[in-house]
């Protein structure tokens, strides 16, 4: 026993808390767990964790925000903070104050390099994760002044010839404003560059300004120093920003005094600062002729000389033989083209979610990340990834990234028996002991089938994927725990025959259990539609048991509980054509609709098209999306705001329309949409891994008549049953 059960904690906790006023805190989490179903782990320690950090930078920005409001703060504060914008939020009983409008903001960076600098969308550029941003204004003599985070429109695009460069237009009375953001090798080390250029019908100076603040809220700057040369900064004695020419004039700030936009044209030059609460703020200024343009290119090296050397032809590398799309729609080619950038840059070892919010490891994203990887052709990348897995596996055989989450083992079982269908490789010696081991452990997690209640024999409640509400026992979970029973039949199956067959005879036998609570289901609600526990109505949470049919394939396509699942969720569940939840993340999600648009995909049915140009239609202008997006300003609500999980949702939307596994054969072309074989310029994509081999798929229009279409495969035995399913086209 813990020797912490042996102290009086809880009652001197108690009394403490009732002597000052306060509500008992053990009673009211004893509240809190009523309402979820017991389970051996509340939360995970590492969200509430990064909980506790992301609202500690609430409260600060509560201190310091609306105080202040005469600061230039970055876009989303802006807004948030403007009450006649429609991003408004009142802030009346809000301990902390965080961004919960305009989460978006856009990666750069190079391949297999960890750092990963983000821009927001009016170009506001944060070199270092979690650190202090650069923005660029333009003052003319005259006074005004162009800033592009109060602008009302801008234009922001990314180009991704030669790595993704996001580049942000503003303009104001005769001023203009173009930066151009990218990471870039020099010397074979990673550095961030800004490029900016400015343009003023009248004279005036380029601001290069440095900002205590970034998409998240306040980061603090306590000294900043100008070079002798009066080209670089020194900031808190570490980082450095250089700038391709001296500065001529310079101010810095401190929060007594006001941000430095107050004193831009002060008489004064300072050349160093500090500030004891850390809210330096400093402009280097660079002169503007009237109707002349002026260039200015910062550089923020990313790496010191310890770091090894990387290639300075990174990209080309690491897209070489990637699954290419052509298709006439210039939006979903942008978007796949956007989403292989973004998989690329958050795989350096390990896959990351985002740039951001969301820098860290989840199993669960990990497999979607990753699937997409392999379905693109980017095999040797996603292996990487794969490796990063046995490190994290407990000796008990649990794969943990977060404690609780129950879905984590079937998850990693499926995406490596993926990875061997897609490759046609065997199981890795060195893989065959992992696999083992997180297969018995679903079997021996899984609850007793002599207990009583329709969770029997399930796995226990848990966290599983925060978005399908408090601690309950989710069929998403139970879902995942077959299909890696079933991945570990599959990959023992040449290997080790009776260990294979004893998971395989597992998997059914779970499913079978599943089978029967769900049948509890059907008789409570009247309907075959799957709530996401056995103890729910169905609400948003069902999202999760769509998992039956998307990714793991456990049932037909036409199963009566999936497609009126699904129904549910179109009819109670879509806000302008996207899945809305309302739990936790209260927005549209692009990944979970695209999840629903595969299962419709599936069934042959030609609503999947609606939902996929309804995801397209909420993309950024950089072609990312947040995790969840607020229905009113369609900017990012919750989550990283720029959430790798659906760019792997989207480029396996693509690959689905062109090309999916469905039992013993291929279907081709099932997801074309009809517009695109209305025009006569040719369709491909490939080549296209899949469980029978790569295959390249061309599809030529012919207006008027039946459009031809042809593949080319390479497969791992003999070629596979084909069968072509386009969409009709109007006469």
């Amino acid at each position: 026993m813990s020797w912490m059960k042996w102290l009086p904690w809880r009652y001197l906790v108690k009394r403490v808390a009732h002597r000052h006023g306060f509500l008992d805190p053990i009673a009211l989490l004893g509240k809190l767990h009523s309402f979820a179903q017991p389970s051996e782990v509340g939360e995970p320690i590492e969200l509430l964790r990064a909980g506790v950090v992301f609202h500690a930078r609430g409260l600060i920005n509560s201190r310091v925000i609306q105080h202040n409001l005469d600061w230039v703060w970055p876009y989303w504060v802006e807004r948030q903070f403007d009450p006649e914008d429609i991003a408004f939020i009142p802030r009346a009983f809000s301990i902390t104050h965080i961004n919960l409008s305009n989460r978006n903001w856009t990666a750069i960076g190079q391949p297999d390099v960890d750092e990963l600098p983000v821009v927001d969308p009016r170009g506001l550029l944060t070199p270092l994760h979690d650190g202090w941003s650069l923005d660029a204004w333009l003052l003319a003599d005259d006074g005004r002044c162009l800033l592009p985070s109060r602008c009302k429109t801008a234009r922001q695009r990314q180009e991704l010839e030669g790595g993704p460069c996001v580049v942000t237009e503003s303009e104001l009375d005769g001023l203009a404003l173009t930066s151009r953001s990218r990471v870039v090798v020099e010397n074979g080390r990673a550095v961030c560059e800004m490029v900016v250029k400015a343009r003023a019908e009248t004279s005036g100076s380029l601001v290069i300004s440095l900002r205590p603040a970034n998409p998240e809220g306040i980061s603090f700057i306590n000294k900043v120093r100008l070079s002798e040369q009066r080209d670089a900064w020194t900031i808190d004695g570490k980082q450095a920003v250089f700038f391709s020419r001296p500065a001529e004039r310079h101010h810095v700030s401190n929060y007594r005094e006001g941000d430095v936009r107050i004193h831009l044209q002060d008489k004064e030059d300072q050349c160093e600062g500090q500030c004891d609460v850390g809210m330096v703020t400093a402009a280097a200024l660079f002169r503007v002729e009237a109707g002349e343009e002026s260039e200015l290119r910062l550089r923020v090296p990313l790496q010191d000389e310890s770091a090894p050397v990387i290639r300075s032809d990174g990209w080309a590398a690491a897209l070489h033989g990637h699954a290419r799309l052509e298709c006439p729609d210039e939006n979903w080619q942008f978007l796949y083209d956007a989403a292989l950038n973004s998989l690329v840059l958050h795989s350096p070892e390990d896959v990351y979610p985002g740039p951001y919010t969301y820098k860290r490891f989840w199993f669960r994203d990990a497999a979607f990340i990753i699937h997409a990887l392999l379905c693109a052709g980017l095999t040797d990348r996603a292996e990487r990834a794969l490796y990063q897995f046995p490190a994290r596996q407990l000796k008990n055989g649990y794969f943990r990234s977060q404690e609780g989450e129950w879905d984590a083992n079937g998850e990693v079982l499926w995406i490596l028996r993926r990875f061997h269908e897609l490759t046609g490789r065997p199981l890795h010696p060195e893989w065959q002991e992992p696999v083992r081991k997180g297969a018995r452990w679903i079997e021996n997690k899984r609850l007793s089938e002599n207990i009583e209640g329709p969770h029997a024999g399930l796995l226990p409640a848990g966290f599983s994927a925060e978005h399908l509400g408090p601690n309950d026992y989710y069929y998403w979970d139970d879902f995942w725990g077959i299909a890696g029973l079933k991945a570990a039949e599959s990959l023992f199956a040449t290997i080790d025959r009776e260990i294979g067959e004893h998971f395989g005879a597992g998997a059914r036998e779970f499913s079978q259990t599943v089978d029967r609570s769900l049948a509890t289901c059907e008789q409570r609600l009247k309907r075959p539609g799957m709530p996401a526990s056995p103890y729910r109505r169905l609400d948003a949470g069902a999202i999760g048991s769509l998992a039956m049919g998307y990714p793991t394939q456990l049932c037909e396509p036409d199963d009566p509980r999936l497609l009126d699942c699904a129904e549910f969720l179109l009819e109670k569940c879509f806000v302008k054509g996207a899945f809305y939840q309302d739990m936790i993340h209260s927005g549209l999600n692009a990944y979970l609709t695209l999840h629903v648009a595969q299962v419709l995909l599936r069934a042959g049915d030609a609503r999947f098209l609606d939902l996929v140009d309804a995801v397209a239609g909420l993309a950024s202008p950089t072609g990312q999306w947040p995790e969840a997006i607020h229905p009113a300003t369609e900017g990012g609500c919750m989550g990283d705001g720029h959430h790798v999980w659906a760019s792997a949702e989207w480029v396996l939307m693509v690959r689905n329309c062109f090309v999916r596994e469905e039992g013993d054969r291929l279907i081709l072309g099932a997801g074309i949409p009809p517009r695109w074989l209305e025009q006569d310029k040719p369709i491909r994509f490939g080549p296209a891994p899949t469980s029978f081999g790569s295959v390249s798929v061309t599809i030529t229009p012919r207006p008027g008549a039946a459009p031809e279409v042809t593949w080319e495969g390479n497969w791992h035995d003999s070629e596979p049953a084909i069968e072509v399913r386009l969409p009709e086209t109007r006469a």
